[in-house]
């Protein structure tokens, strides 16, 4: 192939390649900007009712993993410690957490 040629290919296309790959930059930052302003903690509170004269069981509170949680992170949200999350959680596993799984926090 000669050489111009190629010259004449490879500027538009190493053009359009740097604006696809800025378009997917700028798109993943806004998304998750987004991300960041909507993931406010999602807290469940449950009660477990028996019929009777029990005692009062205290409610179950579970949170709902979002995007970028960790341990860490949902202990400080939720106002508990990484020990007692694990405690509560036996069956998860820190560092495999899925977006959406639900977790008891208290």
């Amino acid at each position: 192939m000669d050489r111009s040629r190629v010259t004449r290919w490879a500027a538009p296309v190493a053009f359009l390649a740097a604006i696809t790959i800025l378009a997917l930059v700028v798109r993943a930052g806004l998304e998750s900007g987004k991300q960041h302003r909507a993931s406010t903690s999602t807290t469940t509170v449950t009660s477990k009712r028996k019929h009777g004269h029990h005692p009062k069981q205290p409610a179950l509170r579970t949170y709902t993993v979002q995007t970028g949680d960790t341990l860490s992170v949902i202990a400080s949200k939720t106002g508990t410690t990484v020990a007692i999350l694990l405690k509560l959680n036996p069956h998860i596993d820190p560092q495999a957490l899925q977006v959406g799984q639900k977790i008891r926090v208290q």
